[in-house]
């Protein structure tokens, strides 16, 4: 089990009722690299695409043992707001992927999953979405 997780919730457990703000840090921007400025005119090089990352199925389902305590449990409601939490079993690997990648940049808000979204990285994001797309 991951300490992060926890942690993440204790904190916004803490914090919460003080009226303490949680929001996701900006990504900070990649570098881009200068280019001469005698550079000879030749058609411009497509930027090269980032390697999708592949899932691995066993590391989600050890990851996704912090998810069932939320989303595991049938007609469930938490506190903040009351909120009925979906069920995630099932779901496609890339709209898990975009939905906990949308916490993380704060494009979702939801303090709870901000929180455990930050604590993972593009890695075991991927292979979260692996695991749970195949639970029922």
């Amino acid at each position: 089990m991951r300490p992060q997780p926890l942690a993440a919730c204790l904190a916004l457990a803490v914090l919460l009722p003080f009226g303490v703000a949680v929001q996701a840090a900006p990504a900070p921007a990649p570098a881009v690299p200068a280019v001469p400025a005698a550079a000879p005119a030749a058609a411009p090089a497509a930027p090269a695409a980032p390697a999708a990352l592949t899932g691995q199925f066993d590391n989600g389902r050890v990851l996704a043992y912090t998810c069932q305590g939320c989303h595991g449990i049938t007609g469930y409601k938490n506190a903040y707001p009351s909120y009925r939490v979906p069920k995630i079993g099932g779901q496609t690997q890339q709209y898990l992927s975009q939905a906990l990648s949308e916490y993380r940049t704060g494009k979702r808000r939801h303090p709870t999953m901000q929180a455990q979204s930050m604590s993972f990285s593009e890695q075991e994001i991927a292979d979260l979405a692996v695991y749970l797309s195949t639970v029922k």
